[in-house]
């Protein structure tokens, strides 16, 4: 295995220069026409035909009918061309605090199937915090990845990389950038852990990056795709933490160390004087990560059972609230209290991504997490302070939206980054 490499399918097969760029060109960039892939590859329209018939040959493509009318060769129908599951497979790992997703695509950017545990879950029990535990969390997340594989009648063999998502900035050397934000994993290395129990090479990213990737490789309906110029998305997370990570023309942006995209901690007051994890002061997830949301809500709820009447009746109890998705809940539910502390949330938000816009006037912000659920209870106060606080043209060009792939976002993202990663050794 090499380092920041994922594993070559294509060895085995004995492929021509040809045929191994057009395989490589289907990976990376997902399903494509022929027309594409010439302009994609440099190759010239027979040298992809006769790349195409190879591949096809070994049972590695197949292809389907596209609906557009423009773009394909004269005389030739329109198709869309994409690795089969025969080439090889990724899986995604999203290891949060309170839960565990893993996915599992085949190299054409076809997903197959899914696991997960959390707390709105029945089955496979996780630590309530990750943070402390996290040899346990790892353990869970390599026997999720095994049991994901079985069902689906495949083995480590047949994966040439897993991604994993952890709630943490991660440096491009693969390391958690800020020990601070995630005390417990200081000194644990999940992708060394991972990749010696697995047998496969693991590429380790933020977890709101690869949310971003997520929804840019695998989200429906998604406009970039359409686009030949330029196109900007970036997703925030918002759940037990605040993070965003943004996708440029299809590629993740890390910035100059990897670690780019912490929105939760933007200075709000500097002038305060409580710490921040991170270290500063006055951080935007500070004021309204999901742990000092959830730390207010239980703080209301013991307000009001001391205000009880002696003797009150039980089915009157303030329901528990256990985590950012209780929350949401409670707030579509109608509890006012947890409405307006998610409505607060969503101002403090909008001010920051005022400050992201004006940056970076991206096309698209998806918002997600688990605070997502809330919908548009979230969404609205973002909206509006985001629409005060902005340059009117950067405002104006922005669509604010609901990320399309839930609590899955990371997880795809992370099987995502497999696919674009460049390959290795066998």
């Amino acid at each position: 295995m090499t380092d920041g490499l994922v594993r070559s399918p294509w060895t085995r097969f004995g492929l021509t220069k040809g045929a191994l760029r057009l395989a490589e060109a289907l990976r990376t960039e997902g399903p494509s026409t022929r027309a594409r892939l010439s302009r994609r590859t440099g190759m010239s329209r027979p040298t992809v035909s006769t790349a195409v018939t190879e591949l096809k040959d070994h049972g590695l493509i197949t292809s389907e009918e596209e609906n557009e009318t423009s773009g394909h060769w004269p005389g030739r129908p329109p198709e869309t061309i994409f690795l089969t599951r025969k080439a090889g497979l990724a899986v995604g790992v999203d290891l949060g605090r309170s839960h565990i997703s893993v996915v599992l695509t085949s190299l054409g950017h076809q997903p197959i199937d899914k696991i997960s545990t959390g707390p709105e879950l029945d089955s496979h029990v996780h630590p309530r915090n990750a943070d402390l535990r996290p040899t346990d969390a790892a353990d869970k997340a390599v026997e999720l990845v095994n049991s994901l594989l079985a069902r689906n009648h495949a083995d480590a063999a047949d994966v040439i990389g897993v991604g994993l998502g952890i709630p943490a900035p991660v440096t491009l050397e693969g390391v958690v950038g800020s020990p601070t934000l995630l005390p417990g994993w200081a000194d644990f290395s999940p992708g060394p852990n991972l990749s010696e129990h697995l047998g496969v090479p693991v590429i380790v990213e933020n977890d709101a990056s690869l949310g971003c990737l997520g929804e840019a490789v695998f989200g429906p309906d998604q406009p970039w795709r359409e686009i030949d110029g330029d196109y900007e998305l970036t997703f925030v997370k918002v759940g037990t933490g605040i993070g965003a990570g943004t996708v440029r023309n299809g590629r993740l942006h890390r910035g100059a160390d990897g670690t780019a995209g912490e929105l939760g901690h933007i200075t709000l007051n500097y002038l305060e004087r409580d710490i921040c994890p991170c270290g500063n002061h006055g951080c935007l997830e500070f004021y309204v990560g999901g742990l000092k949301l959830l730390q207010q809500a239980r703080a209301a709820r013991a307000r009001t059972l001391e205000a009880r009447p002696t003797g009150a009746a039980n089915r009157f109890l303030p329901p528990r609230i256990d985590s950012v998705l209780d929350l949401a809940s409670r707030a579509k539910e109608g509890d006012r209290f947890c409405r307006t502390l998610i409505e607060d949330a969503g101002d403090l938000i909008g001010i920051a991504l005022g400050t992201l816009v004006n940056l970076n006037s991206p096309n698209t912000i998806l918002i997600g997490g688990a605070l997502s659920t809330a919908g548009e209870i979230l969404l609205d106060p973002i909206r509006n302070k985001l629409a005060r606080t902005a340059m009117s043209p950067a405002a104006n060009a922005v669509h604010l939206d609901l990320a399309k792939l839930g609590r899955w976002s990371t997880a795809w993202g992370a099987a995502a980054i497999v696919l674009q990663t460049p390959a290795g050794t066998p």
